[in-house]
This record gives C-alpha cells, sequence and structure tokens, in this order.
C-alpha cells in the first residue's frame, strides 16, 4: 500500500530497535516512492543526519534491498551515487474470491507484475472447501512461479467480495457467495502447508478495499482523497482520505454497494431491497443489455470474455447495449453524487467492470454529477477510469502484503539461492 512519507517522530524513551526499524522502513519507502536519490537527499528530506542516513542505507544494501545507481543529476556541489530499490527481491501475493471467479497475482518491490493466474468458477455453485482448494491450486501455480523467478514471498493477501472481520482473517458475511463466518485465511493456510509451502502469512481483506489500496499514488496529490467504486456481480467501494483507507470503527466501511438507492427496487442478496448494487451491478447490466438466452449470459464464460463481448457491441453501436449503458450509468452517477456531496473528493474512480466500459459509462455518471452534486461544477471532483480493469483487487491484496517489508525490512524473507537454501 503506498503512503505518503514524512519524517518519522518518536517520542523518548524508544525502544532504539524499534525506531531503527522503522526508519529502515522509512527510507525504503522514500525510494519507492519518490526514485533513486543520493544518501545527501534522503537526510534532507527525512530530517535526518547525512551520517544516519548512511547507516541506513547500508543495512538496506545488505538486506538487499538497495543498491547504488548512477551519479545524480542536477544536484547543487558535489553530486552523490543514487540509491535505487532492488525490486525483484521480494515480493508480495495476492488472492481472490469472487461470484465468478478466483485469481491470484504476484507483485515485487518496484509494483512489477511476476505471476498471475485467472480462472472462471462458478463458486456459489461449489462448497466454501472446494472453493478455498480452487483458490489454492491457482496459488501454488503462482507461488512456483515466483520461485522459479529467485523471488521470496512476503505474505499471501486474500481478498473476498463481502464482510471481512480481518483480525478474526474471517468472512463475517458474503451475500453473493452465501458464506457466513468462513475462516478464509485459516482454510488456505491449512492447504499451503499441506502443498509444501510454510511459514507463509495470510491475511484477509474485503476485495473492494484492496482495489481502494491499488489507486492510492504517493506522487498524485488527487488520489490522497477519492472514492473508488468497484464493480463486479457485486458493487464495493473504498474511501481514500488523506492518503489512507478508511475502514471504519469495525472494519467494515466500504460497502457501497448496499447503499439504498430505490426502496421499491429489487431485493438484494443482502436481503434488503433496492440496494445501489441491484441497479449497477454486473447481473444488472447483463440483463438490460441482453436476453436470456444471449451467450454473453453463458456462466461458463470469464468476466473478460463477457465485458470485451459486450464493449465490441457498444463500438458498433448496438442500440440495447448502448441504452444498458447509459441507464447504469445513470444509476452509477445518482449514488457517486450522494457520496461526492458527503466527502467531497478530488476523483471517484471507476474500477472494475465499470473501468472496462467506461467510456460508455462515464458521460452519464458525469451528467448525473453535475445535476445531484450541490456545489458547483460538481465540487471539481472529476470521474476517472482505473487502468486496472478486474485486477484492481487481486494487485490491492499483493500490494498489502508487501506491507510488512516496507515497515520493518529486517523482516523481508531472506532470498533464496540456487540449491534452495537461504541466505
Amino acid at each position: 500500500m503506498h503512503t505518503t512519507t514524512s519524517p518519522l517522530r518518536v517520542t523518548a524513551p524508544a525502544d532504539q530497535a524499534a525506531l531503527r526499524r522503522a526508519h529502515l522502513g522509512l527510507v525504503l519507502r522514500s525510494v519507492r516512492d519518490q526514485g533513486p536519490r543520493s544518501r545527501s537527499r534522503l537526510a534532507a528530506e527525512l530530517g535526518l543526519t547525512r551520517a544516519a542516513a548512511s547507516s541506513l542505507v547500508g543495512e538496506l544494501e545488505e538486506l538487499g534491498l538497495v543498491r547504488h545507481g548512477a551519479r545524480e543529476r542536477g544536484a547543487v556541489g558535489r553530486p552523490g551515487t543514487a540509491v535505487e530499490l532492488v525490486g525483484s527481491r521480494v515480493c508480495g501475493v495476492g488472492a481472490e474470491v469472487n461470484v465468478d471467479h478466483v485469481a491470484t497475482l504476484a507483485v515485487d518491490l518496484a509494483g512489477q507484475v511476476i505471476a498471475e493466474s485467472r480462472r472462471g468458477l462458478d463458486t456459489r455453485g461449489l462448497e466454501q472447501h472446494e472453493v478455498v482448494d480452487e483458490l489454492v491450486t491457482l496459488l501454488l501455480g503462482t507461488l512456483a512461479e515466483v520461485e522459479a523467478a529467485g523471488v521470496s514471498p512476503a505474505g499471501v493477501t486474500v481478498g473476498v467480495a463481502g464482510l471481512v472481520d480481518a483480525r478474526s482473517r474471517t468472512v463475517s458475511l458474503a451475500p453473493n457467495l452465501a458464506w457466513r463466518d468462513v475462516p478464509v485465511a485459516a482454510l488456505v493456510e491449512e492447504r499451503l502447508l499441506s502443498g509444501g509451502v510454510a511459514e507463509l502469512p495470510v491475511a484477509l481483506d474485503n476485495e473492494a478495499n484492496l482495489a481502494a489500496i491499488a489507486e492510492i499514488d504517493p506522487v498524485d496529490p488527487d488520489r490522497a482523497d477519492m472514492v473508488v467504486l468497484f464493480g463486479e456481480v457485486g458493487v464495493g467501494g473504498g474511501v481514500v482520505a488523506d492518503g489512507r483507507l478508511l475502514r471504519g470503527r469495525h472494519g467494515w466501511a466500504g460497502e457501497l454497494g448496499h447503499m439504498i438507492v430505490d426502496p421499491q427496487g429489487r431485493p438484494c442478496g443482502c436481503g434488503r431491497v433496492g440496494c445501489w448494487e441491484t441497479v449497477i451491478g454486473l447481473r444488472a447490466l447483463l440483463e438490460a443489455a441482453t436476453l436470456p438466452d444471449d451467450p454473453v449470459r453463458d456462466p461458463s464464460l470469464t468476466l473478460e470474455d463477457r465485458l470485451g463481448q459486450l464493449a465490441e457491441r457498444a463500438r458498433r453501436g448496438d442500440a440495447r447495449t448502448l441504452a444498458a449503458l447509459h441507464q447504469v450509468g445513470g444509476w452509477l452517477g445518482t449514488g457517486a453524487a450522494a457520496l461526492v456531496n458527503i466527502l467531497d473528493p478530488a476523483v471517484v474512480v471507476l474500477s472494475g467492470y465499470f473501468a472496462v466500459l467506461g467510456q460508455w459509462l462515464r458521460p452519464a455518471v458525469e451528467e448525473q454529477l453535475g445535476a445531484g452534486v450541490v456545489a458547483p461544477q460538481a465540487g471539481g471532483t472529476r470521474v476517472v477510469l482505473s487502468t486496472l480493469g478486474p485486477t484492481a483487487a487481486v494487485r490491492g491484496g499483493a500490494l498489502v502484503s508487501l506491507e510488512s517489508v516496507f515497515t520493518d525490512p529486517t523482516a523481508a524473507p531472506r532470498a533464496r539461492v540456487a540449491n534452495g537454501a537461504s541466505r
């Protein structure tokens, strides 16, 4: 997860070992977020002495997380050697369980994707343990790719569409999956252990929260205050304020798809009537855009295939498809306007399927923002399309898995050598 870099303030008395770990993380995060820079620049920007910055960089070099780069250009006085990130040393792994698929993705310290897998799956038609088995099969394949590339995984974060108790690592309620009180992370750990993967921490989070985390960019001030709307079969979202995801008191914030927007509308899988999800979820779009026997509704199709066919029809000017997209975009904008009135974000990010079909959805969203936001010119809020598409949640999971490395670089998994040992 990306956060802004700022000098660290610790009150005395402080645990010196903990303080040093925190400073190591601060330097590592700065090099990742701001790019290669000399020790003197790091010292100045982070409020450290030159000697302290050099010592910290030296330890990060020993850990294999940074290295010497080129001479710094444009520096005043004698140019220093830039410190740059060693991105390929460690990775985080994200995994996702959704209504119609399971997916995995591994991202290295520099944010580069090094392994990815996705499988269409009717998860509602399977038992919980069968779904977990399918997910772990993908995870084992991804971890094998990571190991073959010589990269060490820091952990796995699983995203699920539903209410998640992150502390107990349990899905409390996932209406679209018909899951309640499922200890997903423990089940994944148990199966990974059976597959020969030991001591790899597994965390659990809401998939829409992870999608929002993936959109945070420390060098883009607009991404410090945003609403991310993540659409698949279900709809979720995330609110980012001052560069941080808002989780709420119990960690359940972001269930935007269950705002009531049409009290006389359709029943929702959560048991209520007229939730936002019932008018903007993928199911609503498919029902508006296609007949019941349309091949696009074939449950064996991947999400990408379905969206690709709908996008092609829209490009050809198919009247029914365009009307459906305008209808869904209007409802999307109606709910977004309410959120903008409450939160005043710089941007509303359309993610998931909303991004894939965004060129047809965005005009109606912007029209409704203009009509529904009290502040003039929609309060200055812009609508932007995610570039991550359906991979946003699983990428966010991978980034969260890397946070332990940026929090405490000394805890980074040790690099593997050719014979499988570590050093």
